[in-house]
């Protein structure tokens, strides 16, 4: 067989079981009040590991990057130090024992990528200023909304209102409460009852873009920027100021946000209704957009760097995935024909496109957007302008240690590996449809590096440690629900394990007790 055959799938016949690992058992790690002698704490150790790398062999359903050995073997020496970048990553501080010189050529990398300018310089407004995230981007967007909150309140103004789609991660919705900031469905509902733009009731997120069904269950995931414009329009002609926070590579569909068509669209909005500096006093400007890029960021600017030269990189990224343009260097002319630039801060994970072994990012804004800080601790001897106190400070060893082995070209292929294996699936799972005679609705949208498709039976379920999401085809009706999972094809994921993913699916017996 060639390597670019397709592998014969089993047709439904007999259903067989699946193997599935079950987790170690609380009993396993139970400490007495002796403790454990060095032979049951290496037999519970042996375990956990045992488990963990059955598990890590199957793993698609996440995006959790798993290929890791390598600075495993390389890193291990520095668990003998506790590391922590405690307090801001630009003034060492107090403790010592810090990784902050290597956080912050971290930080210059995605900085270069991201077209932020300058490292961080308090008297240059706009150089670039961010830190290492100890959580995954739920930190970074939290702080984002922080920092956003404080920079548009101003005495005796309305309130700043925040915006983002219906297929935007769940910490937003988690966000808001814990920092107090307002929605536009909670300022609409109890301020202007009934005088929702787009008729009827305030909805809860702004609309994704609808799909054939004229709904966004089947939608691409991309919010629907006709829709957040005449909400942004209607809150800010009311004088409040603006927080819009765009995807790039939504949780579930993994779809990127026309950030640059929002932005031609709301940028006008911004200006009829006096959210730009206006010279003189406070510069401050009545609006913050925010990209979560937990996913896209790491990966997009190699998008980017293919498809504006695909000779040098042997590769253009597919038509309909364009050059996601979402970052610092987003520019575009006022009526003056002065340039303004958009995007005000990004939130990336590093466990995701990178592969950290544990949750951790990056967040990036300008200097221009900083406020001081709430306090100036003489006991961390540094600023504390972060969202946490201590911050790990391994992480910034194993991201450096990631992008110090793979050059540019080396990402291109990453991602250029993940489009075609995406790609892959999705033909194969339409194969398997026609086989099996089961609808298996498998889809995928433009240049995502997921795909979704039929819910199998709880055991496949965990084998493969997929996500799961359930939707109402028609909204309201309760008998419409569909149960979908997806698969992120992250760079540990191969051919050989979605063809297996694709012989257990055939063989599911969820799948083939489904009417034909």
């Amino acid at each position: 067989m060639s390597p670019t055959t397709a592998p014969v799938v089993p047709v439904r016949t007999a259903a067989a079981p699946v193997h599935i690992d079950a987790e170690p058992e609380s009993g396993d790690f139970a400490i007495p009040a002796e403790g454990l002698t060095d032979g049951e704490r290496l037999r519970a150790l042996d375990r956990m590991d045992g488990y963990l790398t059955r598990k890590r062999r199957h793993l698609v359903g996440y995006q959790a990057t798993q290929e890791l050995a390598g600075s495993a073997l390389d890193l291990a020496r520095f668990m003998l130090s506790n590391i922590n970048n405690l307090g801001d990553p630009f003034q060492s501080g107090g403790y010592k024992p810090n990784t902050k010189i290597v956080e912050r050529a971290v930080l210059d990398y995605y900085a270069r990528l991201w077209h932020a300018g300058r490292s961080y310089d308090p008297a240059d407004p706009e150089s670039y200023w961010g830190y290492m995230l100890s959580m995954g981007s739920t930190e970074g967007n939290m702080y984002a909304l922080w920092n956003a909150r404080d920079y548009l309140t101003r005495p005796g103004a309305p309130r700043p209102v925040a915006f983002y789609s219906e297929d935007t991660h769940y910490s937003f919705a988690k966000a808001v409460r814990v920092l107090g900031v307002d929605t536009f469905h909670a300022v609409g509902t109890a301020d202007y009852p009934g005088e929702c733009p787009l008729g009827g009731d305030w909805p809860a997120e702004v609309p994704s873009l609808p799909g054939p069904s004229g709904h966004s269950w089947d939608g691409p995931g991309a919010v629907d920027v006709d829709a957040l414009a005449v909400l942004v329009e209607f809150f800010a002609a009311k004088g409040h100021p603006i927080f819009v926070n765009f995807n790039l590579g939504s949780t579930f569909k993994g779809a990127h946000d026309d950030v640059r068509g929002a932005c031609e669209r709301l940028l006008p909005v911004f200006e009829r209704h006096g959210l730009l500096p206006a010279g003189g006093g406070d510069e401050r400007r009545g609006f913050w957009i925010h990209v979560d890029g937990a996913l896209g960021a790491g990966y997009a600017p190699f998008l980017r760097m293919a498809a504006d030269d695909p000779a040098a990189y042997g590769w253009a990224p597919e038509p309909a995935t364009g050059t996601p343009e979402f970052d610092f260097g987003l520019t575009l002319p006022n009526r003056t024909g002065e340039d303004v630039d958009l995007v005000a801060s990004i939130a990336m994970s590093g466990h995701k496109w990178a592969g950290v072994p544990w949750p951790c990012g990056v967040f990036m804004t300008k200097a221009k957007y900083q406020l001081e800080p709430p306090t100036r601790p003489e006991y961390i001897g540094a600023p504390d302008s972060t969202f946490a106190g201590s911050r790990n400070g391994f992480s910034p060893l194993v991201l450096w240690d990631h992008l110090s082995r793979h050059s540019y070209r080396d990402q291109v292929e990453r991602i250029r590996r993940s489009q075609e294996l995406a790609g892959y699936l999705e033909r194969r799972l339409h194969e398997l449809e026609a086989e099996t005679g089961v609808e298996l609705w498998p889809a995928r949208t433009p240049g995502a590096i997921t795909v979704r498709f039929r819910k199998p039976s709880a055991d496949l379920v965990a084998k493969w440690s997929l996500s799961c999401e359930n939707v109402l085809t028609t909204p309201g009706d309760p008998t419409t629900l569909r149960g979908y999972v997806h698969v992120f094809l992250m760079p540990s994921v191969d051919r050989a394990k979605l063809d297996a993913l694709l012989s257990d699916l055939a063989r599911d017996p969820v799948i083939l007790a489904t009417p034909a």
